[in-house]
């Protein structure tokens, strides 16, 4: 196994990991009542933020390291996605996730848009620093989320 070392600047970045949605890689959270996937996220105060529609794990560590967030938008038109840290995350409850940044600064983020992270490895190395947090390859440890585990036939 290969261990690589945080990256210190954004032209490391491309030597990070690759991310993945947990359920294109066919893998599902170990312990499914700790699966925050369909959860509400709120801001430190409360407020509404959108809806976890997947998890990013990193594909060396198998890790998670971002939640995908949608937001706004009518019946999937005009909904915009958000990446926030693991590390964000402050609270967790049965049907919601709060979050340390305000609802403000999650809509400030920059927009995801699959062609350009395509070209850009840097992109979730930027999203880490706009959080104000290490990058994701870091010995910083993530809150209490069950690494993935191989997903059993019943759970398909």
């Amino acid at each position: 196994m290969t261990v690589k070392k945080t990256p210190v600047h954004r032209d490391d970045a491309a030597n990070v990991p690759s991310l993945s949605r947990l359920h294109d890689i066919d893998r599902t959270v170990s312990a499914s009542a700790e699966d925050i996937r369909g959860r509400m996220v709120k801001d430190k105060d409360g407020r509404d933020i959108g809806k976890i529609e997947h998890l990013l794990i990193d594909d060396v560590e198998q890790k998670v390291r971002f939640m995908e967030v949608g937001s706004g938008g009518f019946l999937g038109l005009g909904e915009t996605k958000s990446f926030i840290p693991i590390e964000a995350i402050t609270r967790i409850t049965a049907d919601e996730v709060y979050i340390s940044p305000t609802r403000e600064h999650v809509a400030d983020t920059p927009r995801y848009d699959p062609d350009l992270v395509a070209k850009d490895p840097g992109y979730f190395f930027d999203l880490y620093a706009y959080y104000g947090y290490e990058g994701w390859v870091s010995p910083r440890r993530s809150p209490d989320i069950p690494a993935p585990s191989s997903r059993q036939p019943s759970d398909k």
